[in-house]
């Protein structure tokens, strides 16, 4: 069946990573994604590099099922033809630096005026108002001016969380507010224009740290493989190499950890770890006692005894051992999309919606779709080639 966006038309200004995950995210769910580009080059996330046959990774993972329009937007008849396109969406969504959509003529007041009924929403780095409104931003810069680079790595030595997590939560922040948009305008609401930062986005998904902090006057320090929160909860080294997480929430979770994994019934009745914050507290005792019981047996037997007393446990795993993850073969989660470069494998989208098969659409080539979204919109193949050797498409 349709998705339940079907029908909905998407047009977007954008580049890297945020946008781009909000658009692919509309169109999973069956929107239809025009995407407005350069004709010089394009989405700079095009060129990070070239190794998905000679396609950008980050590109291809964010960019399938849309269709690419090369527009001039700073060229009068580029201009125009945006809006011809905007006359026809239902949706904008930008992330481009800032003030830029204000330069064309794009802010939320003249796109009341001239496009009533639009959602726009606009995706920048710190949004407006404040001192740093009119930086650029990037993901790794705003995880570090949002303190998440501090709570993350070890104690002296920070870092940078691996997946860019301002970028992506940010567009999905902003997919989530299209659809509550679309829902209210159907019920009858007006139609609003929506802000998404990627400094407030990561300073939401830092509410444990900076509330604790404020409450408690204490900055907790990075722990690696574990967290400051809960103990025991950490990585342990195996007899065989491997690495096993194991965690746990609870009191209870602790007694069982203690009793029937660890067979450490004086751990278990011990005072000073009777309470999370007692294990907490007395971190570095309990971690000595499980490594040291990790370390003489093998990652399949650990996880086993885990699992039979109900304690949640992983296995390290790198890219390439996720790449061939049992789970994600036996739920059949790959699929395979089109790229200008052939066709690549793609994970499918995390819902799963019973009756709708993700569309999986093809990655653009840039201008891709040019002349067939403007003879949609009415302009003859004249025309068409006329702006083309004006500059104004491709």
């Amino acid at each position: 069946m349709d998705g339940p966006l079907s029908g909905v038309t998407v047009v977007a200004l954008e580049q890297a990573v945020s946008a781009p995950m909000c658009t692919r995210t509309l169109g999973d769910f069956g929107a239809r994604v025009i995407k407005v580009e350069n004709p010089k080059g394009g989405d700079f996330a095009r060129h990070y590099d070239d190794v998905v046959g000679g396609l950008a990774a980050h590109f291809v993972w964010v960019n399938r099922g849309k269709e690419s329009v090369a527009l001039d937007l700073k060229s009068p008849a580029g201009s125009a033809v945006l809006h011809r396109l905007l006359d026809r969406a239902d949706v904008l969504v930008s992330n481009l630096t800032p003030g830029t959509t204000a330069k064309l003529g794009l802010s939320p007041a003249d796109l009341e005026v001239g496009h009533p009924g639009l959602i726009a929403v606009e995706i920048d780095g710190y949004g407006p108002g404040g001192p740093l409104s009119h930086k650029r931003a990037y993901d790794l810069l705003v995880q570090a001016e949002s303190g998440a680079c501090a709570v993350t790595g070890s104690p002296g030595a920070p870092a940078k969380p691996g997946p860019p997590v301002a970028d992506v939560c940010s567009g999905l922040y902003a997919a989530l507010s299209v659809m509550a948009l679309l829902y209210g305008k159907g019920r009858g609401h007006p139609t609003a224009s929506v802000a998404v930062s990627l400094f407030d986005t990561m300073a939401e998904l830092m509410g444990y740290p900076l509330t604790y902090t404020r409450h408690s006057g204490v900055e907790q320090q990075p722990l690696g493989m574990s967290s400051p929160a809960v103990s025991p909860y950490g990585a342990y080294r195996t007899a065989d190499g491997q690495t096993v997480v194991l965690g746990t929430t609870n009191d209870r979770e602790w007694q069982r950890l203690a009793r029937e994994l660890l067979d450490r019934p004086d751990l278990a009745d011990d005072e000073r770890f009777r309470t999370n914050a007692d294990r907490v507290e007395h971190r570095s005792v309990l971690d000595a006692g499980i490594a040291a019981w990790c370390a003489r047996h093998d990652l399949a037997y650990v996880q086993a005894r885990a699992d039979g007393a109900g304690i949640g446990n992983a296995r390290y795993n790198t890219q390439r051992d996720v790449l061939a993850h049992p789970q994600l073969a036996a739920r059949d989660r790959w699929r395979q999309i089109d790229t200008p470069s052939g066709p690549v494998p793609a994970l499918l989208p995390p819902p799963v919606i019973a009756g709708h098969e993700p569309p999986m659409g093809a990655v653009p080539a840039l201008g891709e779709h040019t002349d067939a979204v403007l003879a949609e919109l009415g302009f003859p193949a004249e025309e068409i080639a006329d702006l083309r050797e004006q500059g104004a498409v491709r």
